[in-house]
């Protein structure tokens, strides 16, 4: 399924959909070039689920936790880039102890981050010349019969 988000208002906009359909034990890897959206999109995600805080690129922190809000499902935020593929690091950070109980959405999560569960939702962004956003969604296990914004 392809996506296009033509304006960083849509992104935030497909984001937030999709963090309102979120709940603890939810696995999301997004994957793309610099510049693509990917924390545009974790901005959408974390305003969907209403976490408390303000949500950055965990970059030099790699992951930040965002207690939850009303909806009672608190947001870890992964960025795995500088993990380089070390899946030591990636067990270092406990994540599978973090999806019982938050959504997770890690970003450069492709190719390292599947094995926190059968269950996730890949999205992949690309960015055209005219600054349009594509994402390209991949669903695994139960995530082929959850429902998706459009």
């Amino acid at each position: 399924m392809k996506i296009e988000l033509p304006a960083p208002a849509d992104t935030l906009a497909f984001g937030r959909g999709l963090g309102m359909r979120l709940r603890a034990g939810d696995l999301v890897l997004l994957d793309g070039p610099l510049g693509a959206g990917k924390t545009v999109l974790a901005k959408g995600i974390a305003a969907g689920l209403g976490v408390e805080g303000r949500v950055s690129s965990p970059t030099f922190v790699i992951a930040r936790v965002h207690p939850a809000g009303e909806r009672g499902v608190p947001l870890v935020h992964v960025d795995a880039y500088r993990l380089g593929g070390d899946l030591a690091q990636l067990d270092d950070l406990d994540l599978d102890t973090d999806l019982a109980t938050a959504a997770v959405v890690v970003e450069w999560g492709e190719g390292v981050a599947e094995r926190l569960s059968e269950d996730y939702l890949l999205i992949r962004l690309d960015r055209r010349v005219d600054d349009t956003r594509i994402a390209e969604l991949e669903r695994h296990g139960a995530w082929a019969e959850r429902e998706l914004p459009a």
